[in-house]
């Protein structure tokens, strides 16, 4: 950047900074997001299609997900990188609804870009646009209807409603009600309130089998095998004792050297090792402990005396695992051997080796308070089992989204036309330019519809007029379009079900996206740090270029 006062020049910013200013800047963001949310925007919906992603080292992805097709595009422009950020937050604080976040900032840019050809000012657009949130936002929770914990078949509705444009489509009544079985075994109510830590939901993928051998078990499973041929592979009334300790002789921090003259000498120190371990053995027995879980190493020797007491160990278990078993059979993490007590013991029906697939795997079923619970997906495809997983993560965090709320909205377009139809009304009130921006935001909810419509195969305009008119009449608030067939219905009773969450969260992150970027007149990119041994080239021949 160069200023010159007098005529002479002066040097601000660092050579090879790049300065883009005013309405050129604005256009170069808002093309940038509009760039992202097309990408995302043939995804969208019942009909949408997948991407197939493939990073700089041949892995291939092929997904619908949103957070999953924004996170392995690995985006360069820091406007478009804003909006991926955005799609992140959405996805950890919802869990799903990042395609619609996206496509939303996308719509409200295109409007905001039609209304500064107007010479509108940005401030009152953005303006404009955070009053019609706050209005849309209210709305959206008066219009919304409460759900009951125990509606087991509206929950399901819910969680199919998620897994309706995902790649298990054709397994998704299954996959639901795992999902909502799964979610209703691990809520916790303090107060008034509804708590779920969808963490505590195992999910553990095993390729091989068909996407209706996934299976729910109340408890935990171990992708581990027994570690000793001649423990038993199944103990039934178990009890399970989790140490956080090695079962094994631990080798001294400081160098050591025993000096040892006599083989005699060399037997002593071998048995009194041999000693030490069948202590250890010996204190766990004495619980009346059954099964071993080991966050650490077992030693062979170590192995052979818990064998010939007939206890069933695993060892080098994941301590996020050793939390879930704390959980789910009531049993203390112990970090040392000698603290271990009867009452520190979790108990389990049922500890059974199993075999999944090539793999062997330990099942914890049973469990008296069975706090965390496992899912162990199977697909005939690996790709196809990745995308299931992400499909059920995004229905269990709907289910736990509607639990949480108590409130649910229809989807398939209504509840965002009911919403541009309010806000319509609601600009009139307000007057001035800011109503022309409120307009906008109504119109960008339509284009959320619109998108729907076109990957259906739809005319977009035709139903976006059939769908005003509808939501016109006092009982048309929950009128939508259903994509299989072209109509319009009534998508509550339908079943296409959302938890008002996702819809609230979606539009605030878009909008937020929408007015971060209106607000930037300034681009001031530094140059780029160019690496020599890259290149092969010097700097001088650089310089020559």
């Amino acid at each position: 950047m160069v200023v010159e006062p007098m005529g002479i020049p002066v040097l601000i910013l660092k050579e090879g900074t790049k300065r883009t200013v005013g309405r050129e800047a604005l256009r170069t963001n808002i093309m940038a997001v509009r760039a992202i949310s097309e990408t995302l925007r043939t995804t969208y919906g019942p009909k949408g299609m997948d991407k197939m992603l493939v990073d700089a080292l041949g892995d291939v992805t092929i997904t619908n997900d949103g957070a999953t097709i924004l996170d392995k595009m690995e985006v360069q422009h820091p406007a478009a990188k804003m909006l991926v950020q955005i799609a992140k937050g959405q996805d950890e604080e919802v869990g799903d609804g990042t395609k619609t976040a996206v496509i939303f900032a996308g719509e409200l840019l295109r409007h905001a870009e039609e209304l500064l050809d107007k010479n509108i000012h940005p401030t009152v657009i953005v303006s404009g646009y955070r009053k019609a949130l706050d209005e849309a936002l209210e709305y959206l929770y008066e219009i919304a209807e409460p759900i009951d914990i125990n509606d087991e078949e509206t929950l399901k509705k819910i969680a199919k409603t998620s897994l309706t444009s995902k790649a298990v489509h054709d397994a998704r009544e299954y996959f639901a009600e795992l999902a909502v079985k799964a979610v209703k075994q691990i809520v916790e109510k303090r107060g008034d309130k509804y708590y779920i830590d969808l963490d505590n939901v195992q999910i553990i993928k095993k390729y091989g089998g068909s996407l209706v051998d996934s299976m729910l078990v109340y408890g935990v499973v171990l992708d581990k095998e027994v570690v000793h041929p001649g423990m038993p592979r199944k103990v039934e009334n178990a009890k399970i004792a989790l140490i956080d300790a090695p079962l094994e002789i631990e080798k001294p921090e400081i160098d050591a050297e025993i000096r040892i003259t006599d083989p005699s000498q060399l037997k002593a120190f071998l048995e009194q090792e041999e000693e030490i371990l069948k202590k250890m053995v010996e204190k766990i027995a004495s619980t009346g402990a059954n099964v071993v879980i080991c966050q650490k190493g077992i030693d062979e020797v170590a192995q052979h005396f818990l064998a010939k007491k007939g206890i069933l160990a695993v060892r080098r278990v994941k301590r996020s695992d050793m939390e879930k078993l704390e959980r789910a059979t009531g049993g203390r993490i112990v970090s040392n051997i000698d603290d271990l007590r009867p009452e520190d013991l979790g108990e389990a029906k049922l500890v059974e080796e199993r075999k999944v697939g090539e793999d062997k795997m330990v099942f914890i079923e049973g469990c008296k308070n069975p706090k965390a619970v496992s899912i162990v997906i199977r697909g005939g495809l690996e790709r196809l089992v990745d995308e299931a997983e992400r499909s059920l993560r995004d229905a269990l965090a709907a289910v736990a989204d509607a639990i949480k709320d108590g409130k649910i909205v229809a989807g398939g377009g209504a509840v965002e036309t009911e919403l541009a139809k309010h806000l319509r009304k609601f600009a009139k009130t307000v007057g001035g330019k800011e109503q022309l921006a409120i307009e906008a935001f109504a119109k960008a909810l339509e284009g959320l519809v619109m998108a729907l419509s076109e990957n259906a195969g739809l005319d977009p305009v035709e139903i976006i007029m059939k769908l005003r008119a509808a939501h016109e009449t006092p009982e048309g608030k929950w009128t939508g379009v259903n994509v299989f067939t072209g109509d319009l219905a009534n998508m509550m009773e339908l079943g296409v079900i959302e938890p008002v969450s996702i819809k609230a969260n979606a539009l605030k992150a878009g909008t937020e996206a929408a007015t971060i970027i209106l607000r930037i007149d300034d681009i001031i990119a530094a140059s780029k740090v160019e690496k020599p041994e890259e290149t092969g080239k010097s700097g001088e021949e650089r310089e020559e270029e």
